[in-house]
């Protein structure tokens, strides 16, 4: 996978059961996860306005990172598809596919400007019936969904992700950027 996009591909086992606490820290067992660029990247911790988003009951938990290039979004959308087929959520894979296409296409978009590239993470959260989808990037600007026109060929994507998840909002984490996140169920 990261042979031909540039992308570094970082994961957190699914079987690990990670969980943040306070300062968005990951413990197993009560030992420190280790950081960004290793084995995983802390998901941010959400501000209080997000209750129960990231924190809570979330068995099966899963994190890659991957350079802001046009592969990122093609590369995130099969690993989507490969963890909730291990996860045994197969039957939320279309949904949870367009959310990260779409959350990831405006990753990538907001980060390209930087003169280096700059990468952007994904986490796939999930219980036995809904799964949560994260995506960070650098940029701080909000997501703003656009009013396209009919002959458009792009601006639609934060009213297909409105259209296809129960909730979705975004939150500017103390490390900076921002993360967009979209909750789905059957």
């Amino acid at each position: 996978m990261s042979g031909s996009t540039g992308a570094r591909t970082l994961r957190v086992s699914a079987a690990d059961a990670w969980a943040a606490d306070a300062s968005g820290t990951y413990r197993e067992d009560g030992r420190t996860a280790p950081g960004t660029g290793t084995s995983g990247a802390p998901l941010p911790v959400p501000p209080s306005r997000h209750p129960n988003i990231a924190s809570g009951e979330w068995p099966l938990r899963d994190a890659i990172e991957l350079g802001a290039l046009p592969g990122a979004v093609p590369c995130a959308r099969l690993h989507a598809r490969h963890v909730l087929w291990e996860w045994g959520l197969s039957g939320l894979s279309d949904d949870v596919e367009l959310l990260v296409s779409e959350l990831m296409t405006n990753a990538v978009a907001a980060s390209a400007p930087a003169d280096q590239i700059i990468p952007v993470r994904l986490w796939l959260l999930a219980d036995q019936a809904r799964v949560l989808v994260l995506v960070w990037d650098s940029s701080p600007r909000p997501p703003v969904p656009m009013d396209a026109g009919e002959d458009a060929e792009s601006g639609r994507g934060l009213l297909l992700v409105e259209a296809v998840c129960q909730r979705w909002d975004w939150y500017l984490p103390d490390t900076g950027g921002k993360v967009v996140w979209a909750l789905t169920a059957p």
